[in-house]
C-alpha cells in the first residue's frame, strides 16, 4: 500500500481493496460538465473521512465571478480549485492534482490533517497538493520563422539549462546560451 491510498482511502476503504483510481475526480482544464460536480466529490470525499462538509461549496466562486472581471477559458477550474483548496485545508483534508501530463485535472481529496504532503506518486506520475509547483514545465512555442508548433515537457529545475541554445528545425535560434527565450520568440501562456 502505498502513502496516497493511506491519505485518500478510509481504513474501510482500503480492507475492501478499494483502489486510488476510483476516488479520482476528473475535470477538464475548461471546467465541469455540469455545475457542482467538484463540489459534490469533495463533500463525497470529506463525508468518507467522517468529516462535515457543509462548507465544500464552489457556490463563492460562481459569485465572485459574477461580480468581478469575467474570466477567460480556463480560468473559472482555476478559480474553483483555489477556492476549495482553500475550504478543504480549514477541515483537515488537502486537494491533490495527479500531474497525467494531459490538459484533463485529475483530482483528489486527502486527510492530511494541515500537512502538505510530498513525494506523492501514482503509476509513477507525480501528485501534489494543488498550488505546489510542479515538478515539470511545459514551455510551448511557434517558431518565429516557418510557424512550427513545438513543445517541451522537462524538469522544473533543468527547464533553462535544457533549453540553452535550442534552435527549431528550420534553423531558426528559439533561445539563448542561458536558456531564456530570444527577443522574437513568444512562449504560450
Amino acid at each position: 500500500m502505498t502513502e496516497l491510498e493511506e491519505l485518500v482511502l478510509t481504513p474501510g476503504e482500503r480492507a475492501r481493496g478499494v483502489d486510488a483510481d476510483s476516488v479520482v475526480f476528473s475535470m477538464d482544464w475548461t471546467g465541469e460538465e455540469s455545475p457542482g460536480e467538484l463540489a459534490s466529490f469533495a463533500a463525497d470525499r470529506v463525508r468518507s473521512f467522517g468529516a462535515d462538509p457543509k462548507d465544500v461549496d464552489t457556490s463563492a466562486v460562481h459569485r465572485a465571478a459574477e461580480t468581478g472581471p469575467a474570466p477567460g477559458r480556463g480560468d473559472f477550474p482555476v478559480r474553483q480549485l483555489d477556492h476549495l483548496s482553500g475550504v478543504l485545508a480549514r477541515l483537515g483534508c488537502t486537494l491533490l492534482v495527479w500531474d497525467t501530463g494531459t490538459d484533463t485535472y485529475e483530482l483528489l481529496v486527502a486527510l492530511t490533517g494541515g500537512r502538505e504532503p510530498a513525494g506523492l506518486t501514482h503509476h509513477g506520475l507525480p501528485v501534489r497538493a494543488w498550488g505546489s509547483p510542479s515538478e515539470t514545465a511545459l514551455i510551448s512555442l511557434d517558431c518565429p520563422n516557418c510557424g512550427d508548433m513545438l513543445v517541451w515537457e522537462l524538469p522544473t529545475a533543468e527547464a533553462d539549462r535544457a533549453l540553452a541554445g535550442e534552435c527549431c528545425d528550420c534553423g531558426t535560434a528559439l533561445f539563448d546560451a542561458s536558456g531564456r527565450p530570444l527577443p522574437d520568440v513568444t512562449l504560450h501562456g
